[in-house]
């Protein structure tokens, strides 16, 4: 299997971090106005936990990620050999205890997303993925089931997932432009691809000007390897260790189907 050793470090650090962040989890205050840039010292300690079990196992690799810790500072941050992570992707659904947070763990060879995985720690839900090995799912104790996107063909019919930052008594224009059944609301970037790529959504919509790949490359993966697509709101290619990690294009993840009919929709 392609980066069977890269899968199996990926797993065992977003397994190591999720543990200490249910220790936190389950004793951290609830902060019910938590805002959208807060950041706690357990997204600090997950990257940290992350960060020396990836170094330990690939010492000669890039490091690309989120805060700004100790071990990350100590090691090349671009390179043909990338790390992409994101210690709690949703951290208000951290701070605010609605289960709504993820690790996100993602490995990037000569640009291109080679592994991702995006752990729910609060849900038990892992999901994850290898270039050309499919994506699949793990919840609570059960074995790994291989995830396949959604068929649902018109966007009149699709389930669009987006943040809760989001107002659904006065939607985007964006969504009006797309005219979806349901909205589906949750935090986590990571969260929302992985419900694409379970089939429980079928687009992720991402209007935000401008984020970083540590936001969307673990879910990146597993969308693609469960049939369905990513692309920019304009169909752009996502390219990932660019300066600064910055992406500039939005976000469409789809399950492929509805893909070009919402692309179509927001040109215009």
């Amino acid at each position: 299997m392609p980066y069977e050793r890269e899968l199996e470090a990926t797993l065992e650090a977003a397994r190591k971090a999720g543990a200490m962040l249910l220790e936190e989890y389950a004793r951290f205050q609830k902060i019910a106005d938590a805002p959208a840039d807060i950041t706690t010292h357990a997204d600090r300690h997950a990257q940290e936990i992350v960060l020396q079990h990836l170094r330990a196992a690939f010492p000669g690799d890039a490091f690309c990620a989120e805060e700004a810790t100790a071990s990350l500072e100590g090691a090349p941050q671009s390179g043909p050999r990338l790390w992409i992570i994101d210690p709690i992707d949703g951290t208000r659904g951290f701070a605010r205890k609605n289960g709504e947070f993820s690790v996100m763990v993602a490995f990037a060879d000569q640009g291109q997303i080679g592994v991702g995985a995006v752990l729910e720690p609060a849900r038990a839900r892992l999901t994850y993925a290898t270039r050309g090995g499919g994506c699949w799912r793990r919840d609570g104790d059960a074995g790994p089931v291989r995830c396949q996107v959604s068929t649902t063909a018109k966007l009149a019919d699709a389930t669009v997932t987006q943040s809760r930052s989001r107002s659904q008594a006065e939607p985007s224009r964006e969504i009006r432009a797309l005219a979806p059944r349901h909205i589906l609301e949750t935090y986590s970037a990571g969260i929302k691809l992985a419900l694409v790529a379970r089939g429980e959504a079928d687009l992720y919509l991402n209007t935000y000007e401008g984020f970083h790949d540590w936001d969307i490359a673990a879910g990146h993966i597993l969308v693609d390897e469960a049939g369905g697509k990513v692309s920019g709101l304009r169909g752009e290619e996502l390219r990932y260790g660019l300066p600064g990690a910055w992406q500039r294009h939005g976000l469409l993840g789809s399950n492929g189907r509805v893909h070009e009919e919402a692309v179509t929709r927001l040109r215009q």
